[in-house]
């Protein structure tokens, strides 16, 4: 049951990126579900291949080179799903980023443990 909760959570960050940035664009709610799926599988399966192999310029960037990883993961997702527009990679890496935070701070606020 949480992690369909979880999944609701990071559909409705989706939803919330395009009215702080233009350059992303969502079609509709169905969509955003779609997107939020396919996005969690990609950081499941994907994201850790990716920091492995990129682990030496991660290193010497000091944690920066993430948001790019971030980005292209992002971007990647927005090329594989239709109904899901990025105007480009930069565009990419500030949606992965603003949907990294929005996601975050819902999450924390209806799954805090009291």
């Amino acid at each position: 049951m949480r992690l369909l909760a979880i999944w609701l959570v990071n559909a409705l960050a989706l939803l919330a990126i395009p009215y702080l940035m233009h350059s992303v664009a969502i079609d509709s709610f169905g969509t955003a579900l779609l997107v939020a799926l396919v996005l969690g599988l990609v950081n499941t399966i994907l994201r850790p291949v990716l920091l492995v192999l990129t682990l030496p310029v991660t290193m010497l960037t000091m944690g920066l080179f993430i948001f790019v990883i971030n980005g292209l993961l992002f971007w990647v997702v927005a090329n594989v799903v239709d109904g899901f527009h990025v105007a480009g990679f930069w565009a990419a890496v500030g949606g992965a980023l603003l949907y990294s935070v929005i996601s975050w701070t819902l999450s924390t606020l209806l799954f805090q443990q009291r």
